[in-house]
């Protein structure tokens, strides 16, 4: 007699990994801690179904507290500026209003999250450190940090293809900023570098 085994579909248990391995960091805004103490390494994944595990985990970003941030990065870049990674990069910044929070906060975020791992800006890819949502009263924030602002090509490409994946209107614009500008000087006088 033979023992019938019933092969499973092994889709069902083959994960499909991403190109990078990707950390997911949460800042709590807790006035008695330290900037670093009050960041925390959530988790790390590097397939597409421990990225849905965590996403599907989590609140969204307009759950947040404000003054609260979600980093996603590659793994062994961390979401501040004095990284060497993103210590000569910048960010494209995208500010939105408070009535966003609600019809677009978390959407964008999620399409914010799926160009970086599933690498959407084709070999300008390379170029991106991470991104980060910022919740704030005055209105949330999304970005996209790349390893060196002197790079126009790649971040040119980084925001075209970020602008049409988000379907904002031609009209609106995005604007990069050098984290070095953006270090040194309070929020409104910080020129964009580029803008699309």
């Amino acid at each position: 007699l033979y023992d019938v085994f019933v092969v499973a579909n092994p889709e069902q248990y083959i994960k499909h990994p991403l190109q990078n391995r990707w950390a997911l960091w949460y800042f709590k805004n807790d006035k008695s801690k330290s900037w670093t103490e009050n960041l925390r390494l959530i988790s790390k994944f590097d397939t597409v179904e421990d990225f849905w595990a965590l996403y599907n985990h989590i609140q969204q970003p307009s759950k947040l507290g404000f003054g609260c941030d979600y980093s996603l990065f590659k793994d062994g870049i961390k979401p501040m500026w004095e990284d060497d990674r993103n210590k000569l990069g910048g960010r494209w910044l995208m500010t939105l209003n408070k009535q966003q929070r609600h019809n677009d906060l978390d959407r964008y975020w999620m399409e914010t999250l799926l160009c970086l791992v599933g690498e959407s800006f084709d070999e300008a890819s390379e170029e991106v450190c991470g991104a980060v949502v910022n919740v704030r009263p005055k209105g949330d924030k999304i970005s996209i940090w790349t390893s060196n602002c002197q790079n126009r090509e790649a971040i040119m490409t980084i925001g075209q293809l970020y602008k049409e994946r988000l379907n904002i209107p031609i009209k609106a614009m995005i604007g990069y900023q050098s984290h070095d500008d953006t270090s040194s000087k309070s929020g409104s006088t910080t020129k964009n570098m580029y803008s699309v």
